[in-house]
Parts: structure tokens; C-alpha cells; sequence
């Protein structure tokens, strides 16, 4: 096992007269044992982080280290790492059994009938032994995944790295697949730097998450922390499914008001002392709809979700969307008023996006973050 130390880590990639910053002046650590997990959309660097720890990528400047040990300079093949790839990447024409066993056979000085033991322990343990004679072709998506982890586990790094394995899996077998996963870690306890774009499944596995967006990084802690807690607007708005309702507001004495007469009065101002204007967030399992709420929105669809319905509004050009009780089903076309608390309200700077007020005002145990300049 290793403690991952990343400072000022930046790549930068030169494209003829462009250059592109993937990542920028990543500061991160990653403690021994943790799941680490990155998160962030399409193009935010996370991969691109991923693969220079890995040893894939050069870094253009900064350090990183495992431990004791500088390893930026080292190839990959000098790492003590293991990665597991969104494709799995197994070799079509090797046996699950080859296909496991195939790295130690390369890099270790292992005898025969020493890997095929280890070989045997990992399929046991990932519930494939009676696969070992397969191919590829012959395994489902989900198998497959099993032997690409296999192979990864069989070496026993001190780094796993992980870059959006169950991508390819359908809803249910990557609902399993993460349960497996997290199980699986906790049994190895090996540092694991897990990489995905799906905010729930980020929030489900990681021990601590990290957002990032246009190479920087923007928050990282604990994940009802980074629900509860954003440090920013860009936060607020990718971490939490259904997406947080957003909208502008102007600052009247203690009101806020915005748009199609939107209204609510704060106890406390503290928070957008010295502004005008600020954007406001309600999560939307805090939105209640009430027949006495101070405002009202019209509904343009629910969806029932069996446990819970999601109740989609229209006020003025913004789209709200509520969480609410399953035997609450407003028509289409409805006009319902709605509420919440003061304590679930989120303001966030309407120019630089920076939190002012969040869900609670005590800090989460552990929480860390770094904001984008």
C-alpha cells in the first residue's frame, strides 16, 4: 500500500500553435488505504490525472509520490501500480486463466504453479473459478469486468487506479458491480484512485471526492461534505441527482426576489451583506409543495419514481423540480405554491459563483477544498 502525494501537478499538451491545459496545479493527497474517487464532466482532466499517476502520461511540471518515493520520473512499469480501463481491455484469444495471469508472467519471476495459485485465489475470491477456461467472447459484460479487476488484483500493487470501469455495464450490474467494488477495496485495503463522470456513483463509493473542472481541481472531502458544503455554484450543480434548482435573485432589504414574483424573506442577512445580486440554490428534496406556500409555479410534468415522485415546475423560464411524496401527484398545467427552509438555502456569488451560504453552517469533519481562480 502507498500514500499518493500530487503537488503543483500540471500537463500540459502542445497541439502545433495551441496548447492545452488538461490539468492545472493539482494539489492532492490521497491517504494510504483510501478510495479516492475523481469526478467531474467530460474534459475535466480527471483521466488525464489518472493516467500520470499511472505513469502514462508525463507530467509537464510538479511531483508526485508514492510514500517515500518520487516516482515522477519512473515509467509505469516501475510504479507498483495496477490499472483497470473503461474497455477491459483482455487479450480475445487467452483463456480468463492467461488473461489473469498474463502480467505476472511478464514482470515477476514467479514459477508456474506459483502464479496459477494466485491466479486461483483471485477468481475465487471474484466468484469466476468455473470461468477459467473461458474466453473472452464467452463472458458477459459484467464477467468481463470480474477478470479485468483479477488481473489487477493479482499483482498486488500498493495503487490501484481505476478509469471508468462500469461504464459499459448496464443500470442494474453496475448497481452490483459497485457494491462488489467497494467491498472488494475494503477487503484489500490498497490505495484506489477511482475515476468516473457519474456523480452518483462518486458519491456512493468514495471515501473522499474530488471535482474538478477545466483541469482544476475545485473541492475535495467527504461526500455529504461536497453535497452539503459546495464551495461554489459549479458544485452545487454536479454533485446531487436531481440537479439543485438555481435561479438569480436581487437583494431587496431581507427579501430576495427574482424572476415571475418569486419571493423570500431571510431572517438573516449576514450572508449577502454587501451584494446586490446573488444566485439562489434549494435542493429538491427540500422544496415542499403546501397550499399556504409564499410562491407558486406551474407544473409541466411528475414522474412517479415508485418511493418518491419527481414534480418538474415552471417558474417564469426557470425549471424547478421537486422531490415529493409519492401519493402527491399535481396534474400538468397545475399551479402549486411551495416552500422551504431557510436552513436549506444555498447563495452563491452571482459573479464569481463562490458560496456564501450553504445547507449547514458547520463545517463537515475532514473537509477539504480548493477553489478555481
Amino acid at each position: 500500500m502507498a500514500r499518493i502525494e500530487i503537488d503543483n501537478l500540471t500537463k500540459v499538451y502542445d497541439s502545433g500553435d495551441e496548447s492545452i491545459v488538461a490539468v492545472e496545479d493539482l494539489d492532492l493527497e490521497v491517504e494510504d488505504g483510501e478510495f479516492l474517487v475523481l469526478v467531474g464532466p467530460s474534459g475535466c482532466g480527471k483521466s488525464t490525472t489518472l493516467r500520470c499517476i499511472a505513469g502514462l502520461e508525463d507530467v509537464t511540471e510538479g511531483s508526485l509520490r508514492f510514500g517515500e518515493r518520487d516516482v515522477t520520473a519512473l515509467r509505469g512499469s516501475e510504479r507498483d501500480v495496477a490499472m483497470v480501463f473503461q474497455n477491459y481491455a483482455l487479450y480475445p484469444h487467452m483463456t480468463v486463466r492467461e488473461n489473469i495471469g498474463f502480467g505476472l508472467k511478464l514482470s515477476t519471476k514467479l514459477t508456474a504453479a506459483e502464479i496459477s495459485e494466485r491466479v486461483e485465489s483471485v477468481a475465487s475470491m471474484l466468484g469466476i473459478t468455473d470461468l477459467l477456461e473461458d474466453k473472452p467472447k464467452e463472458l458477459s459484460g459484467g464477467q468481463q469486468q470480474r477478470v479485468a479487476l483479477g488481473r489487477a488484483i493479482v499483482r498486488e500493487p500498493a495503487v490501484f487506479l481505476m478509469d471508468e470501469p462500469l461504464s459499459n455495464l448496464d443500470a442494474k450490474l453496475r448497481a452490483e458491480m459497485r457494491t462488489e467494488l467497494q467491498e472488494l477495496q475494503q477487503d484489500l485495503d490498497v490505495t484506489t484512485v477511482y475515476v468516473t463522470h457519474d456523480q452518483t456513483e462518486a458519491m456512493a463509493m468514495g471515501d473522499r471526492v474530488a471535482v474538478m473542472n477545466d483541469g482544476v481541481l475545485q473541492q475535495v472531502g467527504p461526500p455529504e461534505g461536497i453535497y452539503r458544503q459546495p464551495v461554489n455554484e459549479f458544485v452545487a450543480n454536479f454533485i446531487g441527482s436531481p440537479s439543485i434548482n438555481m435561479l438569480t435573485a436581487e437583494i431587496d432589504g431581507d427579501s430576495l426576489t427574482g424572476p415571475a414574483g418569486f419571493s423570500y424573506r431571510l431572517s438573516d442577512t449576514t450572508s449577502v451583506k454587501g451584494h446586490s445580486r446573488v444566485r439562489v440554490g434549494v435542493r429538491p428534496e427540500d422544496i415542499t409543495i403546501t397550499d399556504d406556500g409564499p410562491n407558486s409555479a406551474t407544473v409541466s410534468v411528475v414522474e412517479p419514481m415508485g418511493n418518491e415522485n419527481f414534480c418538474y415546475m415552471e417558474l417564469g423560464d426557470h425549471e424547478l423540480t421537486a422531490r415529493i411524496d409519492p401519493d402527491l401527484r399535481p396534474r400538468a398545467g397545475e399551479t402549486v405554491r411551495f416552500t422551504f427552509d431557510e436552513e436549506a438555502l444555498y447563495l452563491f456569488d452571482a459573479d464569481s459563483g463562490a458560496a456564501l451560504k450553504t445547507k449547514s453552517d458547520a463545517v463537515a469533519p475532514g473537509i477539504e477544498t480548493e477553489v478555481s481562480s
